[in-house]
């Protein structure tokens, strides 16, 4: 999926089966099916925390807003690099919402 194809009607999620810990302040995971270790650093840390359950772009842009100080059209591209780096490594899954 590329860059172009995320919209704000999309809900994202985990993919089940991966093992995610804090280590000083940073989320890594262990992919366990393809065997890769990934450091999804602080801020992305929070990401994945979020999505947990289906959650919208528009959600996560807006949650991270509240908490950094970032311009909005920042923050949604700097998000929707993060979802697309994870959609190419099968970390999450999209969730059309009607």
């Amino acid at each position: 999926m590329s860059k172009d194809q995320i919209t704000k009607n999309q809900f994202f999620r985990q993919v089940p089966g991966n093992i995610a810990s804090d280590m000083d302040g940073e989320k890594v995971m262990l992919n366990i099916q393809q065997g890769k270790y990934y450091n999804l650093g602080e801020l992305g840390g929070e990401i994945w925390e979020l999505m947990k359950t289906p959650i919208s772009m528009e959600k996560l842009v807006t949650t991270l807003l509240s908490q950094y100080d970032v311009e909005p059209n920042e923050c949604e591209e700097q998000v929707t690099t993060f979802l697309n780096q994870l959609l190419e490594e099968d970390l999450i899954l999209i969730e059309e919402q009607s």
